[in-house]
């Protein structure tokens, strides 16, 4: 294993997976401007790492992140609007990051996470958290919007329940987020590592280049289904199937053996 310890990042990487730990506990790893910049490098670097497989994303403690950090939101009300567009922006870089990592992304979430937080869990691929986890949209409560987070928690729990969240700031509970499709997984706190490590054998089992591939086409094929659409499943399935990958994955199949990806990794 190897642990890079970055006072408000943890990170450690331990057989093909990288798990990011946000580490300002006495703050509810609130984040900040220069915890988003160091995350969005990290999360860069560790996209074109071709040793590492998989890229958890957790907090210690007893949150997992409770949004932007209200020192750095009180220099922000200070910023004029063009200050103010150049700040978010960075926000905007980490989760567009985050949310197109060519690499399976899993978010650890114990006790819950607001605002800026919740935009994290839906950037990632899969979500995981305790059954006694709370979550809250709260930006209309300081006279703000979920301006950009709005992309990430519309995809994935829909227009008609965000419009009630981003407008109530209420507070809702893991089974609710469970059904609005903001997890994937409620498990008992003694069962979450359980959890998530079940979902990374899962991964370990794939193609890299077929993963990160299927990744992006699931961002692409997002929308109405038109001509363009069904054109570009089509060049992608030839693409893949035309790869080294996609023929030994095939052949391996066929021929009843574990494909190369597997063997090589000795699982």
């Amino acid at each position: 294993m190897t642990r890079t310890l970055d006072q408000p990042l943890d990170l450690s990487i331990a057989d093909g997976v990288a798990t990011i730990t946000l580490n300002r506990p006495e703050l509810r790893n609130a984040f900040d401007d220069a915890v988003i910049a160091r995350l969005t490098d990290m999360l860069t670097r560790l996209g074109g790492d071709p040793g590492v497989r998989a890229v958890v994303l957790a907090g210690s403690g007893p949150i997992f992140c409770a949004g932007g950090d209200l020192a750095w939101m009180r220099r922000m009300a200070d910023f004029d609007e063009a200050a103010n567009r150049a700040d978010a922006r960075g926000l905007g870089r980490l989760l567009s990051t985050l949310d197109a990592l060519p690499k399976p992304t899993l978010a650890r979430v114990q006790g819950g996470a607001y605002a800026g937080g919740i935009g994290l869990i839906a950037a990632c691929d899969i979500a995981v958290a305790t059954d006694d986890a709370k979550f809250a949209v709260t930006e209309v409560r300081i006279g703000l919007a979920p301006a950009v987070i709005s992309p990430y928690l519309v995809r994935a729990m829909g227009s008609r329940v965000c419009r009630r969240l981003f407008l109530t700031a209420e507070v809702f509970d893991a089974a609710s987020a469970l059904a609005w499709g903001l997890l994937h997984d409620v498990v008992a706190p003694d069962r979450l590592d359980a959890r998530v490590a079940e979902h990374l054998s899962a991964l370990s089992k794939g193609s890299t280049a077929a993963q990160a591939v299927s990744k992006k086409l699931a961002a692409e094929v997002d929308r109405p289904l038109d001509a363009a659409v069904i054109e570009r499943t089509v060049e992608a399935i030839a693409a893949q199937r035309a790869s080294p990958e996609g023929r030994e994955g095939v052949t391996a199949f066929l021929e009843k053996r574990k494909p190369s990806w597997l063997t090589e990794a000795g699982r």
